[in-house]
């Protein structure tokens, strides 16, 4: 089992070791990133909510690629890190960085049009709540991505238990489904890819 240090930062980089996080994190995630960005289906007026951006490896994409970004990370170093790398995009307010959960994000209803988090759903209080949240900032006819090792997977891993918690896909389809999602599924860029990234439309 990794030590429960790693654990703690995986879930909230913080302090000294924050930034070597944020590039670790960039270098294991970086297909699950690039495949999540393409099931959402990116349009140059689209306005775009990151939760859980953490390195902020997919932050740069999206900028280029959309009207507006917004980004919500539980870690304020990520955030002040995103803050310093875009402050350009900041000022003219095609980005906004906050600090914020799933279950509580600090954006108004209706703001987005896609909605993607990679490897964060472990670290999620309440599914229902999240993806309720989801729903909630995201306009009619958006869709969501969410990247996540299932636990068969993570289960080989043995990461702390109170820290990260594993999940099916078929449990997450099943509650994006009665939280009022539609044309739910699952998607692996091959048979033999041992992650997943559920799309979803609101």
């Amino acid at each position: 089992m990794p030590p429960r240090f790693i654990c703690k930062q995986l879930s909230s980089p913080s302090g000294l070791f924050a930034p070597i996080m944020a590039l670790l994190m960039n270098r294991h995630n970086a297909k699950m990133n690039r495949f999540a960005l393409e099931q959402l289906g990116l349009e140059a007026d689209d306005r775009v909510l990151e939760i859980g951006f953490g390195g902020g490896l997919n932050l740069p994409h999206l900028i280029a690629g959309a009207a507006f970004v917004g980004g919500v990370d539980r870690s304020s170093a990520m955030v002040r890190r995103a803050e310093s790398r875009f402050r350009d995009a900041i000022s003219t307010g095609s980005a906004d960085f906050r600090e914020g959960t799933v279950e509580n994000i600090p954006f108004a209803a209706l703001s987005f049009d896609k909605v993607c988090t990679v490897n964060t759903i472990y670290f999620w209080h309440s599914l229902p709540a999240g993806f309720a949240e989801i729903y909630r900032v995201l306009a009619p006819g958006g869709r969501t991505a969410i990247g996540f090792l299932p636990k068969q997977h993570m289960e080989r891993m043995r990461m702390a238990p109170d820290i990260f918690t594993m999940r099916d896909p078929e449990e997450v389809a099943g509650v994006l489904d009665r939280v009022g999602f539609s044309e739910i599924r699952i998607e692996r860029p091959a048979a033999s890819t041992p992650w997943n990234v559920i799309v979803a439309n609101r």
